[in-house]
């Protein structure tokens, strides 16, 4: 039932990235574009989706597992260090050049565009190239 249910959760989230416009990346490049031709119709996607995972995570809060009994996995970890702020500067750098994200780049692999392939394939790169510096760093 678990791998059922992250299936369809799957789907739907892709779904909604397709309809909301997340996985066209000159849509994405247009909102980033605040000095130019500004397009503000993904900031509606964000208002929408931020009380929605609020809400999510506010009743999740307190409980230990979910109704299909899965472990909840709340970080206890808060804190701003030197590897949050570099993964969200590195986050923002690959968005605002190419317009794709994780999710909108891997829901877009099925386009059969090379765009998507390449950003996917780049972004596994990246996770590698990092375990390997991670363990050397240890």
């Amino acid at each position: 039932m678990p791998l059922i249910t992250a299936l369809l959760s799957g789907l739907l989230f892709g779904l909604g990235l397709i309809i909301s416009g997340m996985t066209n990346p000159q849509k994405v490049l247009a909102f980033l574009d605040i000095t130019g031709q500004w397009d503000p119709s993904l900031a509606f996607v964000m208002i929408g989706a931020i009380p929605v995972m609020a809400l999510a995570y506010w009743f999740m809060r307190d409980r230990s597992s979910t109704c299909l009994q899965q472990e909840v996995q709340i970080p206890a970890n808060r804190k701003l260090d030197a590897k949050l702020v570099t993964g969200a500067v590195l986050f923002g750098i690959g968005w605002g050049l190419v317009g794709y994200c994780p999710g909108p780049a891997l829901a877009s692999l099925l386009t059969g565009l090379i765009s998507p392939l390449i950003f996917s394939l780049a972004m596994v790169a990246g996770m590698l190239v990092y375990r390997i510096l991670a363990r050397w760093m240890e």
